[in-house]
């Protein structure tokens, strides 16, 4: 009888240091808690992307999809369809001496491709000249940001090949009406006139700005002309406009 005694009491005191073991970590009577999650965080406010009156860094944060900075708040790179703006930070150390920075709307609306334009012939083949439109929509002067300061236009090739604004005699197309490329007084917008000169097979390509924050911004150009500023951009390279 003591040994079958002795056998149940060594259970239950196994079955009380096992219950204690169990609860040492925590209280049994309460569930565990939940690991944290990026699901469990508050949901962003919602955010029109389109709205012209947001602010620089709110559509960053909201709108850039982590392509106009990078996750670690280097500069990246944004792809936007063709006559879409980007919100680009201006040049920091602007031509004259004026301040920098500055929020600045870039869109690129209209391409026209010739051979010949405004008194000059493509020596690759033929010119592609877009229509800029620069708007400076926060509260100071802004302006593009320019290749002295590793910014600036180009044209990336069908196969690749990185092409600057205005190589050859491109940066004499200047048509009228289509003249800005300086700085842009706050709440205020400007036309400004790229032109590339390229081989026929260059044509379709992308154009990349890098503005002054060093993000990049990139469009597909159509392959032939198209845009609403057309008929005024090839009126403007004859001297009529």
């Amino acid at each position: 009888m003591r040994t079958r005694a002795a056998a149940a009491t060594a259970a239950l005191l196994l079955a009380a240091l096992t219950a204690c073991g169990d609860g040492a970590e925590g209280d049994d009577s309460k569930p565990a808690a939940k690991p944290k999650t990026a699901a469990s965080k508050s949901a962003s406010p919602t955010v029109d992307c389109t709205d012209t009156s947001l602010s620089q860094a709110d559509w960053t944060e909201h709108c850039g999809d982590g392509s106009g900075t990078g996750g670690d708040g280097t500069a990246g790179t944004q792809e936007l369809a063709w006559g879409k703006p980007a919100r680009t930070t201006g040049a920091q150390h602007p031509f004259g001496g004026q301040p920098g920075g500055g929020e600045l709307e870039v869109t690129p609306t209209t391409v026209v491709y010739q051979k010949t334009a405004m008194g000059n012939t493509a020596a690759n083949g033929v010119y592609a000249i877009i229509t800029v439109r620069d708007k400076a929509t926060g509260a100071i002067d802004a302006t593009e940001s320019a290749k002295l300061e590793n910014g600036g236009w180009q044209w990336i090739a069908p196969d690749g090949q990185a092409l600057d604004e205005g190589e050859n005699e491109a940066s004499s197309i200047t048509p009228n009406g289509y003249t800005g490329g300086g700085m842009v007084k706050a709440g205020t917008w400007q036309w400004d006139t790229i032109a590339f000169d390229l081989t026929e097979a260059q044509r379709g390509g992308t154009i990349a700005y890098t503005d002054g924050a060093g993000a990049t911004f990139k469009w597909k150009v159509p392959v032939a002309d198209m845009g609403p500023e057309l008929a005024a951009l090839k009126e403007g390279m004859q001297g009529n406009y």
